[in-house]
């Protein structure tokens, strides 16, 4: 016995067909928070994060004001006739959202991904990054 029939046995034989509504669409809004590092340094952040099995044709990235939002569709390949007999993620998409600073300049953010891991690049903006100040001897 897996998990899996342990939960399908003490499930209720019947259900109303509004909570089974209720239920899928939660289902369909699930998704998987992917580890995220972020490094700052003197010139902007770095954030990268691990997306296994997400494609660039099914990944989002999206800044709206100061909201960051990261999205992925995993994309797994199932050889013809063949099916899963367990699985330890049953969930196919990722997401993360994020806060971001005033500091950041938005407009110029820049993003690979490769290995299934994507790094996002967000610089500082000008008047937020440290300068040098000359000092003249008069």
């Amino acid at each position: 016995m897996n998990d899996a029939t342990a939960v399908a046995r003490n499930q209720p034989a019947s259900r109303p067909d509004a909570t089974q509504r209720a239920e899928a669409a939660q289902r369909s809004d699930a998704a998987l928070l992917p580890p995220v590092d972020v490094i700052e340094d003197s010139a902007g952040i770095t954030l990268r994060a691990d997306l296994p099995g997400v494609p660039k044709d099914k990944l989002k990235l999206q800044v709206e004001g100061d909201t960051l939002t990261i999205e992925g569709e995993v994309s797994f390949a199932m050889p013809e006739g063949m099916e899963a007999s367990y699985a330890e993620v049953n969930v196919p998409r990722f997401r993360r959202v994020f806060t971001l600073s005033k500091e950041l300049d938005t407009t110029k953010v820049s993003a690979e991904i490769k290995h299934g891991v994507l790094n996002l690049r967000i610089p500082k903006a000008l008047h937020a990054q440290p300068r040098r100040i000359e000092v003249k001897v008069s």
